[in-house]
């Protein structure tokens, strides 16, 4: 870079620092932080994992005398479903892979970190 450029622009605006010596050990001990605390939360989301996997669920829906559901299952209502269960889990990181317009059952998957997604069954009946 410039000098110019880092000095008039890039210091004053935060967006760059000098690189001095005590500067790079600041640097190095904050990416080591990071990274610790990103293996911290990757070894919550592989325990939260282990517990979710024998969790089966149940979710009543209004249905029709076909068997056809009024509306659908949406991960709301699962994520809810996980809520009661004791899980603690975001509905937007549950994808449900199939429409749920009817009776029987479904698998959905959590998505608890980018590295790890448990598959969580579950079964659609009439209320």
């Amino acid at each position: 870079v410039k000098k110019g450029y880092a000095r008039n622009y890039l210091i004053p605006q935060g967006k760059a620092i000098i690189a001095t010596e005590s500067s790079k050990k600041v640097l190095a001990e904050n990416l080591k932080q990071r990274a610790h605390k990103l293996e911290q939360i990757k070894a919550t989301a592989l325990a939260l994992a282990e517990k979710m996997e024998g969790v089966s669920l149940t979710i009543g829906a209004k249905t029709s005398s076909t068997g056809t559901i009024f509306g659908s299952v949406t991960n709301i209502q699962i994520a809810d479903a996980l809520k009661e269960k004791g899980f603690d889990v975001e509905r937007k990181s549950i994808v449900i892979k199939d429409a749920v317009k009817e009776v029987g059952n479904y698998v959905a998957v959590a998505k608890l970190h980018k590295e790890v997604s448990v598959e969580i069954p579950f079964e659609v009946v009439a209320e």
